[in-house]
């Protein structure tokens, strides 16, 4: 392997050893700073490892952890654009109000997805056992 070749590749494992760690911050600051994203990370503690117990499909176990993994993920984001706009301004901006309001729209969305997804597997289950 050229020296060359080596030195991107070391670059190349800085940069993702330097991803995680920003990651891993945004974590902590979400956990620490955001009830909503603790809310939701405690329910999926409980609700991923249920989702590998239940008897179905390995399709199905991965999209209900997905549902669940889904809304931290739009939290997150959520939590970014507020941050943002509470960085630029302290003033109340209807603009400003539009996206945090659609933020948290869009943690809804995926809140219900999840309901819904979660609601249709668990029915199915209950009634294939009860006919």
């Amino acid at each position: 392997m050229t020296e060359n070749r080596e030195h991107k590749i070391i670059g190349s494992l800085a940069r993702l050893r330097w991803a995680f760690i920003v990651s891993v911050t945004g974590l902590q600051t979400a956990w620490k700073g955001e009830e909503a994203f603790r809310q939701e990370v405690c329910v999926a503690i409980v609700a991923v490892p249920l989702a590998f117990l239940l008897p179905v499909s390995l399709t199905l176990q991965f999209i209900l952890a997905g549902s669940l993994f889904l809304i931290l993920a739009v939290e997150l984001l959520n939590s970014a654009i507020e941050a943002a706009i509470d960085l630029v301004t302290e003033d109340e901006h209807p603009l400003a109000k539009n996206a945090k309001d659609m933020g948290s729209a869009a943690v809804l969305i995926c809140l219900i997805q999840a309901v819904v997804v979660w609601g249709v597997v668990l029915a199915s289950l209950f009634f294939k056992g009860n006919s």
